[in-house]
């Protein structure tokens, strides 16, 4: 068979690996900018319950390889099912929930965002705590209006909690390409750095999580989340403030800082 008539290499299914308190979630579709294709989102779904299971993981890297970060949602796949008669979704397994899912993990979550950001894909970026691009590769636009897409709810509310109603409008509704620069300016990139720096800071962000208390930090997320979607549960922040009140790690903090060391924190 000549080259010409092979078949592209689609990649594989997500994989999780551990090292120290950090996960790293790698999208392995190089080949095709790391699409997310429906069985991935299933993938990714049982990878998040995995890591939330596991105390001693701190924090959660989305990363991948090749010339973008992801190019979102599998057009392809959406297009066949338009064609047969509209776009249909696996109930609890869609593109939607697996970007809720992976914004309500329990521990903070960074995306490594080495190169193009494109589609859904922006969404599961912006639903992670930290987002590190580098200059100048990492663009991104949101190409709903292009292809004729409205997008759902939680992805709508998501751009305007955090980047607010000028920036989602500009996004939405021109689907232009925004650059590094643009996107450290309106808040996309918490960080913004050198291709050569890119791990270096991304192991700083995660080494830094894995420090601290586990207890205030995950609570910290948990609530900020809430109030930016203006849906704060008052009466479980309530509680988590008092198990961090009466845990051991307020006791460990407070010796630590008396002694004049560094705390080690357990999470209980």
């Amino acid at each position: 068979m000549s080259a010409a008539l092979q078949p592209r290499d689609e990649g594989s299914l997500p994989t999780l690996s551990l090292a120290g308190s950090r996960a790293t979630l790698h999208l392995n579709r190089p080949e095709v900018m790391n699409r997310i294709q429906p069985e991935d989102i299933v993938e990714i779904l049982r990878l998040l319950g995995e890591v939330e299971a596991n105390p001693e993981i701190r924090a959660l890297v989305i990363a991948s390889t090749g010339k973008s970060f992801s190019a979102g949602a599998h057009l392809g796949s959406m297009a066949r099912q338009a064609a047969a008669g509209g776009i249909k979704d696996t109930p609890g397994a869609t593109f939607e929930d697996m970007i809720n899912r992976l914004e309500m993990l329990r521990i903070p979550t960074i995306a490594r965002l080495h190169g193009g950001v494109y589609g859904g894909s922006t969404d599961l970026a912006l639903a992670c705590d930290f987002r590190v691009g580098v200059t100048p590769r990492t663009v991104m636009f949101m190409p709903a209006a292009r292809i004729g897409v409205h997008y759902y709810e939680s992805g709508l509310r998501r751009y305007v909690s955090r980047l607010g109603f000028n920036n989602a409008k500009r996004l939405f509704m021109l689907a232009e390409e925004q650059s590094s620069e643009e996107l450290l300016r309106i808040g996309y990139l918490t960080d913004l750095v050198a291709p050569e720096e890119l791990d270096a800071r991304i192991d700083a962000i995660a080494d830094r999580l894995g420090e601290l208390a586990p207890l205030a930090v995950q609570g910290a997320k948990r609530a900020i989340n809430e109030i930016g979607h203006q849906a704060l549960d008052v009466a479980a922040l309530q509680e988590r403030i008092a198990q961090a009140k009466a845990s051991e790690d307020i006791k460990e903090g407070l010796r630590a800082f008396q002694e004049k060391r560094k705390p080690v924190f357990r999470g209980r």
